[in-house]
């Protein structure tokens, strides 16, 4: 495992922060933190990374204790809400990150290229900070975080600021640099990225940890069928998918474990006389979740 936790905790005077986390990740997944605005996910990182110091349990980035000196240029981060200083180019704000990981000018000169390419400013790292857009920023800001090309990359609410186009653009740098085979561990409180890109989730509320598991074994989402010519014959095959079926005004929702008896289920339908208009998974399942998990009060 490339993060290994162990009943870690981290309060300000026995408040706030996060208690008794325990968990892994593995190398190349994206394991997202997914909780409300004051739940302990900043601090959480800050902690894994080494910027606060734990009161108790313990963590090991790459095989070593977190805040180890060696493995400090194998992690890339980028803070949420982050400023860079406005009259550097994109290229300067590069080359000074690379020699704040002790990078040698050589090989910083060499990697930058590389860096533009990934993140999609190339031909813009002679214009200063100022004049970037804010997707540009947050883009330089990932810049920033691979510079070392590092293997694990945290990204602290990385899309919470952009508009969809940015939010996108940023989304599929990460998707790239995990097909790479960089463990990226992401905090963010929008539910539409963690559908489209985690691998694992852990639900956050009030500093601990309330859920964690796959998209899949978190998505139970119902099947909502739209059906017509609607009969006993049907309403009783349909029943054997699912005891508790329901019916809806356009048909059935039925709640399924796997998508290997979606056919079963068209079949049925049809030779039971019906008419099969829709088959889709109902919208919404993550959000439901994670309310009915954190509930809607303010974490802060």
């Amino acid at each position: 495992m490339v993060i290994e936790i162990s009943h870690l905790t981290k309060q300000f005077k026995g408040k706030g922060g996060f208690v008794d986390i325990s968990l892994c990740v593995a190398e190349g997944e994206v394991f997202s933190f997914l909780g409300k605005n004051g739940a302990g996910k900043s601090t959480f990182v800050r902690t894994l990374l080494g910027l606060l110091h734990a009161d108790s349990g313990e963590a090991r980035l790459l095989g070593q204790p977190i805040g180890h000196v060696d493995t400090r240029k194998q992690v890339g981060y980028l803070p949420e809400l982050f400023q860079y200083h406005a009259w550097l180019t994109g290229y300067e704000l590069l080359y000074n990150h690379g020699l704040l990981y002790k990078m040698a000018p050589k090989e910083i000169k060499a990697r930058i290229p590389t860096v533009l390419k990934i993140i999609g400013l190339e031909g813009h790292d002679q214009k200063t900070i100022r004049q970037y857009s804010k997707g540009m920023k947050q883009r330089i800001g990932l810049g920033c975080a691979i510079i070392s090309d590092p293997k694990i990359l945290f990204l602290d609410e990385p899309t919470s600021a952009l508009d969809p186009i940015g939010r996108k653009q940023v989304r599929d740098i990460i998707i790239d640099l995990k097909n790479e085979g960089k463990t990226i561990f992401l905090n963010t409180h929008l539910l539409s990225e963690v559908e489209l890109i985690s691998d694992r989730v852990a639900m956050m509320d009030r500093g601990r940890i309330l859920k964690t598991g796959t998209m899949k074994e978190l998505l139970q989402a119902p099947l909502l069928l739209t059906v017509g010519n609607v009969r006993e014959e049907l309403v009783n095959r349909l029943t054997a998918f699912d005891g508790q079926l329901k019916r809806t005004p356009q048909g059935f929702e039925l709640n399924i474990e796997n998508e290997e008896v979606l056919p079963k289920i068209a079949a049925a339908i049809i030779s039971s006389g019906g008419l099969l208009y829709e088959m889709k998974r109902k919208d919404n399942a993550l959000e439901k979740l994670f309310i009915d998990t954190v509930g809607e009060e303010d974490a802060r």
